[in-house]
C-alpha cells in the first residue's frame, strides 16, 4: 500500500511495485488498471503520480540507475586503487542484480526496447555514463599491469555487463552455488581475460571456479 507521504518516496514506492506487475506480465501485457490495482490506488490517482504507462516506464528504469548509483557507485568512489575499485564496483553490482528487493528494478532496465523518444534517450545517456565509468577503471587497470593490452576498454565493459546482468535469468540463491562462489567466480574469470591474472582476493583454488 502507498503510504510515503514524501512524493519522491511514493514515487518510488509506486516504481517498487510496478516493476513486480510488468516483469510477472510484460510491459506490454500489463495495464495501468493492473498496476493502479497494485498500489491500491484509483487508475485517475496512478496518472496523477506517473502521467502516462510510458513516464512510468521511464521512472522505473530512472530509480534502477539511481539505485546503481547509491548502492554500488557510491561505495567505492574513495577507493584509489583502480584495480580495487574495479571489483568492488563488480561485487556491488552482482549484488544488486541477485539481491531478491530490488530484483524487478533490475530486470526492468533490460525493457529498454519499449520507451520511446527523448525518455529512452535519457535513460540510455545514464547507461553510457555507467559504461564510460567501466571503460575508464578498465583503462587504469591495464596501464597498472604493465602489461600489453589483450583487449579493447570497450568490449571488456560490454562483456562484464553482460555477464553481470543475465545472472538473474539462471542462478538461484538456494542452488548449488553461493553468492560468494559466484561473486569470485566471476570477478576471477573477468580480471583473468582481462590481464591474465585472477582478482587481488585470496580464495582457495578450488573455490576459484564455481562453475565446473
Amino acid at each position: 500500500m502507498i503510504e510515503a507521504i514524501d512524493p519522491k518516496l511514493k514515487l518510488r514506492e509506486i516504481c517498487r511495485i510496478a516493476a513486480r506487475v510488468f516483469y510477472e506480465k510484460g510491459y506490454d501485457g500489463a495495464s495501468m488498471q493492473d498496476i493502479a490495482e497494485a498500489v491500491k490506488l484509483t487508475k485517475a490517482g496512478l496518472y496523477h503520480h506517473v502521467g502516462s504507462k510510458d513516464r512510468l516506464l521511464f521512472e522505473i528504469m530512472n530509480y534502477g540507475m539511481d539505485i546503481l548509483d547509491e548502492s554500488v557507485l557510491e561505495k567505492v568512489k574513495l577507493i584509489q586503487d583502480p584495480k580495487e575499485k574495479l571489483r568492488q564496483t563488480i561485487i556491488g553490482h552482482i549484488d544488486l542484480v541477485i539481491r531478491a528487493r530490488d530484483m524487478e528494478i533490475t530486470v526492468i532496465l533490460h525493457e529498454n526496447r519499449s520507451l520511446k523518444g527523448e525518455l529512452r534517450k535519457k535513460i540510455n545517456a545514464r547507461k553510457k555514463a555507467y559504461i564510460h565509468y567501466l571503460e575508464d577503471l578498465i583503462v587504469q587497470v591495464q596501464d597498472q599491469s604493465g602489461h600489453e593490452r589483450l583487449i579493447s576498454p570497450a568490449l571488456a565493459a560490454f562483456n562484464l555487463l553482460g555477464i553481470i546482468n543475465w545472472l538473474y535469468q539462471w542462478y538461484h540463491p538456494d542452488g548449488p552455488i553461493s553468492q560468494e562462489e559466484l561473486t569470485q567466480g566471476c570477478v576471477d574469470f573477468f580480471f583473468r581475460g582481462l590481464l591474465g591474472d585472477a582478482s587481488p582476493s585470496p580464495t582457495r583454488p578450488e573455490d576459484r571456479n564455481p562453475f565446473v
